[in-house]
């Protein structure tokens, strides 16, 4: 379950100068991991305040606008900064779907930083249910059971903008059928925060 401690999040949004900041340090990560060379060592100390925060965040990775990377997680455990560097290095290399970025990606190349709110408990007892709580191209949402486990950002909903659709996939992404529903069935919403250069 993720945490609901709210000081993992502040209350205000990223200033521009920090959002410039994330940015670089996403881009820096990527361009070294395209060119096979030794990621940069981020340490939280060395940035300001807000960005030394624990946050949680997603990398996305678009070349030529086709979805090349995208890493990330709900939950909360280190320093903004260290997270989007971590999370930049491994949407460009591990991403199981995706070959790894190379130099030639790099002109064709658009960055997108997430930052998540923390997730809230939705209490819903059926499809119908969370179908009319959720909030279509603001709600990011989290499915949880037992082993099962899966996320899709708000963005997701440029694609999917029919809610059934939208928790269909998010059931799919959970590797259950799309029409399953289990009184165990947990599900989660938050929202983002979005960088990326204009």
């Amino acid at each position: 379950m993720p945490s609901t401690e709210s000081s993992s999040t502040p209350a205000t949004g990223v200033s521009p100068e920090g959002r410039r900041t994330l940015l670089g340090v996403a881009w820096q990560t990527v361009i070294q991991r395209a060119a096979d060379r030794p990621t940069p060592v981020i340490n939280a100390r060395d940035y300001p305040p807000e960005l030394r925060q624990v946050r949680a965040t997603f990398v996305t990775l678009r070349v030529n606008e086709a979805l090349r990377g995208c890493i990330g997680t709900c939950q909360a455990v280190r320093p903004l900064v260290e997270d989007v560097a971590h999370n930049a290095a491994a949407a460009a290399s591990m991403d199981p779907r995706f070959p790894p970025l190379t130099m030639s990606d790099i002109p064709g190349l658009h960055l997108e930083i997430s930052l998540l709110s923390v997730p809230e408990p939705l209490p819903v007892h059926s499809e119908e249910e969370l179908l009319d709580q959720v909030r279509p191209g603001v709600d990011g949402l989290l499915l949880e059971e037992g082993p099962h486990r899966g996320t899709l950002l708000p963005g997701v909903w440029e694609a999917l903008p029919e809610p059934r659709d939208f928790v269909r996939q998010l059931k799919l992404k959970a590797g259950l059928p799309a029409d399953y529903w289990s009184p165990d069935i947990a599900v989660y919403r938050y929202t983002v925060e979005s960088i990326e250069e204009d």
